[in-house]
């Protein structure tokens, strides 16, 4: 960075961050928010689906599910490793919240039990089975894949490089649900998934709701976002429109 020019300036022209130490107040508010919101969702995903390990058909889908509340669980870590540069305290965090509490599974779409826990808000809802677990892993999946898109390009590079890490940790498990759904729909399931596509697909749609466009075009000046909602919301829709096609389930 020249000398004569500023932070700002810097970051709208693609520079980037690498530690804590030089990060603009503002910016290091939105980015440490960008990062709790990640970890967040990651510990209260795994907490969710560990409660449904056992409700399993079989032993290789109990080892898969295990591996993701293992992985997931990782994958926080590796963010709140990050966060603990920014002073978080990472040895209560993980303590903090009650990851697997939810709300009522018939609760407003959009609801959040807890204005301190930044999960995203899908995760406020509980699971239902086996059968609700794997088609909520893909719906979520694939709306979580289009975030981390985002994420990578971010602007603060320790972020950028974690989750380019992350990502096809993340691709597995949507792959894994959309395998386990394939097997559901030959064992004559289909009926029970579409059930559940038609309650989760409305809970993950707020994930890309509406952001003002004078603070997008502050926080894409900054470099922490490249895509709208709007953009990102329209491509998990066509991917989960592929996905459902692929097996044989579009209502």
């Amino acid at each position: 960075m020249a000398e004569d020019m500023s932070i700002e300036s810097y970051l709208s022209q693609g520079g980037k961050l690498s530690n804590p130490t030089n990060v603009p107040p503002r910016y290091r508010a939105e980015l440490m928010k960008m990062m709790a919101t990640f970890v967040d969702s990651e510990l209260a995903g795994a907490a969710g689906f560990a409660d449904v390990i056992n409700a399993g058909p079989g032993i290789k889908e109990r080892i898969a599910a295990a591996k993701i509340v293992l992985e997931k669980t990782d994958n926080a870590d590796a963010v709140l490793r990050l966060l603990g540069e920014f002073g978080a305290d990472t040895a209560r965090y993980a303590t903090s919240h009650p990851w697997t509490s939810r709300l009522p599974r018939d609760s407003e779409i959009g609801s959040r039990r807890s204005e301190h826990d930044m999960r995203l808000s899908v995760l406020n809802y509980p699971l239902d089975g086996w059968v609700d677990a794997v088609t909520m892993n893909l719906c979520m999946g694939l709306a979580v894949g289009q975030q981390l898109g985002e994420l990578q390009q971010v602007s603060y590079q320790p972020l950028a490089d974690a989750i380019r890490r992350v990502a096809p940790i993340e691709t597995r498990h949507v792959e894994l649900a959309e395998e386990g759904l394939a097997r559901l729909v030959e064992q004559g399931q289909s009926d029970a998934i579409k059930a559940s596509v038609a309650y989760w697909r409305p809970r993950v749609e707020p994930m890309f709701g509406d952001v003002p466009q004078e603070r997008f075009e502050q926080l894409r000046n900054w470099g922490l976002r490249h895509r709208s909602n709007g953009e990102l919301g329209a491509s998990w829709n066509a991917q989960l429109d592929k996905s459902l096609d692929r097996l044989d389930l579009t209502a």
